[in-house]
């Protein structure tokens, strides 16, 4: 017999952490075919290359690499709390350090964005 789910576990940090490295890694994947997409228009001359590098600078797309600045912070610190748990004697620095990794993204998308403005 197939036993529910203990939605009690959802509620702990490590959980969001693990949807959070998931869910940006998925999006990254996605982006990757988009961007090597937007590189082939340098192999269909410069009209093409230009035509696209003016395309992109409207507000949507400076979101777009705001968003992809975030997602690679959170998705790296998310590996390296992976990374520190599998190969870190300690244990009592798991949930600090799960804080420590959004507090980072926070801090590279913030950076970021006022980079932007300025």
């Amino acid at each position: 017999m197939r036993r529910a789910s203990d939605w009690r576990a959802h509620r702990h940090p490590s959980w969001w952490a693990f949807v959070a490295h998931r869910v940006s890694g998925l999006a990254l994947a996605i982006f990757l075919p988009l961007h090597f997409l937007a590189l082939s228009t340098a192999l269909r001359g410069d009209a093409a290359l230009d035509g696209f590098l003016r395309y992109t600078e409207r507000p949507l797309f400076k979101v777009a690499e705001w968003g992809l600045v975030v997602l690679l912070a959170v998705h790296l610190a998310g590996g390296v709390r992976i990374l520190m748990i599998e190969f870190a004697p300690w244990s009592g620095l798991r949930k600090d350090f799960i804080a420590l990794t959004c507090g980072a993204g926070i801090v590279a998308g913030l950076a970021f964005a006022l980079a932007l403005v300025h």
